[in-house]
């Protein structure tokens, strides 16, 4: 017996797994490069990791590209999240996502991620961090020495890293221990959390 004909899946999409948009699938833009949302099997584990943080709390996700982890924070319970992308099609395609769902806890800018960094002034710390750079231009380095700034973690911020070498060999700082890690493929993925200087 033959299946019923049914949707095609947009392959430029992701589903958000859990909370109140549980399910709900969002769109992205196809030519925007570099843009590779994290798979759904790996924020699954991420987000098992934060469960007991994420609630409440201040994220920043400094490569936001299709906003899939983005979305997944604010869908389950974060506070704020502020999603920089340097490309105009993907914060643009982000603020419509946005709007579908009459989110009003994702703040977006449209920002070179360093230079934002190098700019941006806080006096108030971030609980969750998101660093998922293009594996290619090898920017995290740069990011975790902007991140040092006064202002931007605190003791207990949890810093989620995606990348395509070793964890382990990642020059960090020394306050900086990585508490969780595994791989998927060629991703290795894990978080960090920031304790006393």
């Amino acid at each position: 017996m033959s299946k019923a004909p049914g949707k095609v899946k947009n392959p430029n999409s992701f589903r958000i797994i859990a909370g109140k948009w549980r399910s709900r699938r969002l769109s992205f833009p196809e030519d925007v490069d570099s843009l590779r949302p994290t798979t759904d099997r790996v924020r699954e584990t991420l987000f098992n990791w934060l469960q007991q943080k994420i609630i409440g709390a201040r994220c920043l996700d400094l490569f936001a590209g299709s906003g899939a982890l983005a979305f997944e924070a604010a869908s389950r319970g974060a506070a704020l999240v502020t999603a920089i992308d340097a490309s105009p099609k993907a914060t643009d395609a982000i603020r419509r996502n946005s709007r579908l769902l009459d989110s009003n806890q994702i703040a977006i800018h449209t920002a070179d991620a360093l230079q934002w960094l190098d700019r941006h002034q806080t006096d108030k710390p971030f609980d969750v961090i998101f660093l998922d750079p293009p594996y290619n231009l090898q920017l995290l380095p740069d990011c975790i020495a902007r991140l040092q700034k006064d202002g931007f973690t605190r003791p207990g911020t949890t810093i989620y890293v995606e990348a395509d070498t070793s964890l382990e060999a990642l020059e960090k700082p020394a306050h900086w221990t990585l508490t969780r890690s595994k791989k998927a493929g060629q991703v290795r993925y894990g978080v960090y959390e920031v304790g006393i200087v």
